[in-house]
């Protein structure tokens, strides 16, 4: 096992032997994996945004001349770049493209301003920003400017203009304060030599949720995010015919992977970008597209709801309807497949790693009334009291997890994993919750002074 990026804690080597054997981790690298699906799937579509389609081949074809223009503009592997892009085709693009040229990329939501994005850079030392050039009247551009004037690290800022517009910085200019800056969309250089890269390296860092100018970062390694994601689309049963909308933002764990954005794409399916997350709107694209799964937070459902007795788009593609990210009220659980006509399927998730799910085969009280049981067969977890110990079924206590694709130390945060994690490798979640005798958990709650579960205060828009 090749060491992590400096500032990451890797799993103890028993338990990467662990995962190798029972075939969670394959040793494949989520960029590489996108040649085979681009070889398999070529001619299908894979990605929807708007009037805007990408075939797998195509998609396949744009990261390598992507990835090939970010080294040829002096991105190293190893480096990190924070991206902060809506959820629009080049958001995939521009992630793809950077892991395959051996960058790392920070996911970031588009609504952060400089004091979430600035702390990322420093923490992280990136060097560069991929953004749009404005979003919703604020100036992204402008924003990157001013964190690169005031620090050493990001040299390297990528604007995606919206279509027909002009670079306001006037395409490959360099300012005052020796940053460059390249429009995204004249990224397009003739592919190299692929890159041998590692598969427990860091893919990617998420954040986690919480309403701070200082979120933290949560490292996810190929090996660990692929399985999270290929295990998800078995669990749902995923299949090319499938059409997968991501409603919410497209930097989210539930949106990217669970299964997601990437299980979608694992398996040869549509993904279908909503850069709108109003209700009708949604309502309109999964009649238009003919989406069969969607991941939405309890808020946004019960905004569906809501729209429904009004709106006569047609949801009879629809199949399934992932909840998680808050909890779900039986009230409005019990409407769910009744009024959409689909399954529901109840997920608690966080960026740190631990999922639990639902089944598609589960009895009614089940799927409305519990967040499910864990994905793998070697998800750890653990309900503990105030002093450590562990509760009887039915009674709450604090959440801890340890896994195959749970995190073992947030980056460069030795004083917080000492409090966040035991001694033995279980995370500390802050969560509350119960155990049925059937094994299903019932989120309850967060501890006192424990910052919010991470998809739960995630923002749905600017």
């Amino acid at each position: 096992m090749a060491p992590m990026l400096d500032g990451c804690t890797p799993w103890p080597d028993e338990f990467v032997n662990r995962y190798w054997m029972a075939g969670h981790w394959r040793g494949n690298t989520l960029d590489n994996l996108l040649r085979d699906w681009a070889l398999r799937y070529g001619p299908r579509t894979a990605l929807v945004h708007g009037d805007t389609r990408v075939t797998y081949a195509a998609l396949n074809r744009r990261v390598d001349r992507m990835a090939a223009g970010f080294r040829l503009r002096g991105l190293r592997a190893g480096q990190r770049v924070v991206v902060q892009l809506p959820s629009v085709p080049e958001f995939v693009i521009t992630v793809f493209a950077l892991m395959r040229a051996g960058v790392v990329p920070v996911f970031c939501p588009v609504s952060h301003r400089a004091p979430v994005v600035s702390h990322l850079v420093r923490i992280t030392q990136a060097v560069g920003y991929v953004g749009p050039s404005t979003y919703q009247g604020f100036d992204h551009t402008a924003m990157a400017a001013q964190i690169a004037a005031q620090g050493p690290f990001l040299r390297r800022v990528f604007p995606l203009e919206a279509p027909g517009a002009s670079a306001p910085y006037g395409g490959f200019t360099t300012d005052p304060s020796g940053c460059h800056y390249f429009p995204l969309g004249s990224l397009d250089s003739p592919p190299d030599r692929a890159l041998a890269q590692s598969a427990d390296q860091v893919a990617f860092f998420l954040l986690t949720g919480e309403r701070t100018e200082k979120p933290r970062l949560v490292p996810r390694t190929h090996n660990d995010y692929l399985y999270q994601a290929r295990a998800a689309a078995e669990l749902v049963s995923l299949t090319e015919d499938d059409v997968y909308l991501a409603a919410l933002p497209a930097e989210l764990n539930l949106t990217f992977g669970c299964p997601g954005i990437v299980g979608a794409l694992s398996v040869g399916a549509t993904v279908v970008l909503a850069e709108d997350f109003g209700a009708a709107e949604c309502l309109a694209v999964i009649a238009r597209e003919r989406v069969t799964i969607t991941s939405v937070v309890p808020a946004v459902a019960e905004l569906w709801l809501a729209e429904l007795p009004t709106n006569q788009a047609n949801l009879g593609s629809l199949r399934l309807v992932q909840i998680g990210g808050a909890p779900l009220w039986r009230a409005t659980a019990e409407r769910v497949g009744p009024k959409l006509g689909c399954r529901l399927q109840q997920v608690f998730g966080m960026a740190e790693g631990l999922l639990t799910l639902t089944r598609l085969a589960d009895p009614a009280e089940t799927v409305v009334a519990t967040q499910g049981r864990p994905l793998s067969s070697d998800d750890e977890i653990r309900i503990v009291d105030a002093d450590g110990k562990d509760v009887p079924d039915g009674e709450p206590g604090e959440l801890l997890a340890r896994g195959p694709y749970t995190l073992r130390g947030y980056y460069r945060a030795p004083d917080l994993n000492a409090r966040a994690f035991t001694t033995d490798g279980y995370f500390r979640t802050g969560t509350l919750a119960r155990r049925t005798p059937d094994g299903n958990l019932v989120v309850t709650g967060r501890l006192r002074g424990a910052p919010p579960q991470a998809d739960l205060q995630a923002p749905i828009g600017p």
